[in-house]
C-alpha cells in the first residue's frame, strides 16, 4: 500500500482529470482531506457547489474517477466551509 502522501498525489491527479469537465460548467473542486479510513473529502466550488446535480457529479464522476485510480478509497464526500478541518 502506498503511503498517505502518495495516495493524496494520486487523488489530486484524478481530480485534474475531472476538473476540465467541472470548469466547463463554471465549477471546480478542491481536495480537502484523506481520512485514516480512506475517505476522501472534497469541496465543490463555483457553480458545482449549488448545482442540483452536484451529488450525481460527486458520486458518478468524481468518486468513480478517484476509485478507478486508487481502488483502496472507500468513499468520496463533499464538505463545505462550515465543516472544513
Amino acid at each position: 500500500m502506498d503511503n498517505k502522501q502518495d495516495i493524496i498525489d494520486k487523488i489530486n491527479k484524478a481530480l485534474d482529470v475531472i476538473r476540465p469537465f467541472l470548469n466547463a460548467d463554471g465549477g471546480d473542486i478542491s481536495f480537502v482531506e484523506l481520512t485514516d479510513d480512506m475517505i476522501v473529502k472534497v469541496q465543490l466550488l463555483g457553480a458545482c457547489r449549488y448545482c442540483s446535480m452536484n451529488m450525481q457529479t460527486l458520486k458518478s464522476g468524481v468518486e468513480h474517477t478517484i476509485k478507478k485510480a486508487i481502488p483502496e478509497i472507500k468513499e468520496v464526500i463533499s464538505v463545505d466551509e462550515d465543516n472544513l478541518p
